[in-house]
């Protein structure tokens, strides 16, 4: 199939786009690299430097098959500074993007959600027909992209599938040797954290609340190997049926405190790795894991890789080879 990638340059795009070239699909990325890297576009997949409101240019006449959507602002926090560059960008940049599909004559997408769009549950895991209440304008501004599909499915029989997760890592060695891992200008995620500490690039991990009602006190979070998601990604290709929008959670299945995932760190480094106790940030669920039952039911996928010290570690080789 021909595809087009959106987002191909970031950290999941990228990882997904390597698979897509893996599995003899024809692959054009379209990103603006704001936070992605030219170098993580897989040699084999074409690049455009430009914006998702420009795919018309792309798309039209080209006869892709399908679109597979990353690109998006994904900062909690800059979300609540700067709510309106999440609306234009999340929103408006895919409006546009499913515009120029309709007018290509595309119609499959798959699109890379968030479990941020359930805001705090009311129980875990967390499954798809539970309530969504966001609490962010990045988890709104992905709801609404998630109801505009529904309504571009009924209207006018686009196939599309979402795709829903929290806290992806770990690093992905392509068929070629190429290493994907991920690099962030601004950093918000524990385990590229926790070992930025043990390569000297920090002085300290800050844990925020150890009271919470779980086994350890600290906050618990479900954390998927990026492999497996990508993979998650080219089922969900093949599954979309025309005239339907389908949601399906990604998870690990189990979750991991922060202090397992300190703890983990050291062990995969051997590095003390310090840390300071803070108080709780408002806001932080105490337990956050999403249930993948029914991808795995409906698509067959499956997560391979588990076991958060074998996350840590493939994170751990790839940030001391950068």
């Amino acid at each position: 199939m021909k595809l087009l990638v959106t987002g191909g340059a970031g950290y999941i795009g990228s990882v997904v786009a390597a698979q897509l070239v893996e599995a003899g699909h024809e692959v054009v990325v379209l990103d603006d690299l704001s936070t992605g890297h030219a170098d993580a576009v897989p040699a084999g997949a074409r690049f455009v430097h430009g914006s998702i409101t420009e795919a018309a240019q792309v798309l039209d006449g080209a006869g892709f098959d399908a679109v597979l959507h990353f690109a998006a602002k994904s900062l909690v926090g800059e979300s609540v500074e700067k709510p309106g560059l999440y609306w234009s960008n999340n929103l408006g940049g895919t409006l546009a993007l499913l515009e120029a599909m309709r007018g290509a004559g595309v119609r499959r997408i798959v699109f890379s959600s968030t479990a941020a769009t359930y805001g705090e549950p009311e129980r875990t895991p967390i499954l798809e027909t539970d309530p969504t209440r966001p609490t962010n304008p990045y988890g709104a501004s992905k709801l609404a992209v998630d109801t505009a599909l529904t309504t571009f499915a009924g209207l006018h029989g686009l196939g599309a599938i979402s795709l829903r997760y929290f806290n992806v890592a770990g690093a992905y060695t392509a068929a070629d040797g190429h290493v994907y891992r991920e690099r962030h200008a601004v950093e918000t995620h524990l385990i590229p954290n926790v070992l930025a500490v043990a390569l000297g690039r920090r002085a300290t991990v800050s844990v925020f609340g150890t009271d919470y009602p779980t086994p350890d006190g600290t906050c618990v979070r479900d954390y998927i190997h990026v492999a497996d998601l990508a993979r998650a990604h080219l089922l969900a290709l093949d599954a979309c049926v025309e005239g339907r929008h389908a949601i399906y959670n990604l998870g690990n299945g189990t979750g991991f405190s922060v202090r397992e995932v300190i703890t983990a760190c050291r062990e995969v480094t051997g590095h003390e790795i310090p840390a300071d106790v803070s108080d709780r940030r408002p806001g932080d669920p105490a337990v956050l894991v999403a249930s993948s039952e029914r991808i795995q039911r409906e698509l067959g996928w499956k997560p391979e890789h588990t076991d958060l010290r074998t996350i840590v570690a493939h994170a751990w080789e790839a940030m001391r080879a950068a």
